[in-house]
């Protein structure tokens, strides 16, 4: 489901990173270990090809990346990928609907009014359907965000430290949550984090060094 091979990436500023090989299988839960400044992010964008130009080799879901256009890249991301990001990155002005309708229409997926009351109903937010983001709490715009990320039912998710802020409960929480929604839609999931807690959660490890 994911293989990556003698990877490395060059930042603008002419540093280079490397990247350990390693497989995750579909289905598998995953932690991406390491402390702030390992690459943890990069390597994550670079496996759902937000970032390009890499050596080496990056294959998620048989498709190797580097091959893919910029079109056939977002496309393959809209249809493929759910990305959780560090912030929620939800658009102030639009409703919760909405915002969830806008990931089938960039994947150019037909919107599924089923689907979205089905997401919505599971994490909980039914009676935020028509709600505007900005009247969310913290934890509803998360959930709006895990909500939008696996609406599409995409074969990975990845989630790039979600857990960082929260305390002891909420975290508990949101991982669990992650790891029941990866695995109601038989999802590949790998979050990176520095959070030393979620080593109990998940068993399959990746650890990044800043030597790496």
């Amino acid at each position: 489901m994911i293989s990556v091979h003698n990877l490395s990436f060059h930042y603008t500023a002419g540093n280079a990173i490397r990247f350990p090989d390693f497989t995750v299988a579909k289905g598998e839960h995953c932690l991406l270990l390491g402390e702030s400044g390992s690459g943890k992010t990069t390597l994550l964008h670079l496996l759902g090809g937000l970032l390009r130009h890499y050596t080496g080799s990056v294959q998620v879901d048989h498709t190797e990346l580097s091959q893919l256009s910029e079109t056939s890249l977002d496309r393959f991301r809209g249809q493929h990928i759910g990305f959780i990001f560090q912030r929620n990155h939800l658009i102030p002005a639009l409703t919760v609907e909405k915002n969830l309708m806008m990931a089938p229409y960039l994947a150019a997926i037909r919107i599924n009014e089923e689907r979205i009351t089905e997401v919505l109903s599971g994490l909980g937010l039914t009676e935020k359907r028509k709600s505007s983001v900005t009247q969310l709490s913290h934890g509803q715009a998360q959930r709006v965000a895990i909500a939008r990320a696996v609406l599409n039912k995409p074969s990975i998710i990845f989630a790039d430290e979600p857990t960082s802020a929260l305390d002891d409960k909420n975290c508990d929480r949101v991982i669990h949550l992650l790891m029941d929604v990866a695995s109601q839609n038989q999802s590949t999931l790998l979050v990176a984090t520095h959070d030393q807690r979620l080593k109990e959660k998940i068993s399959k490890q990746i650890r990044l060094t800043s030597g790496n």
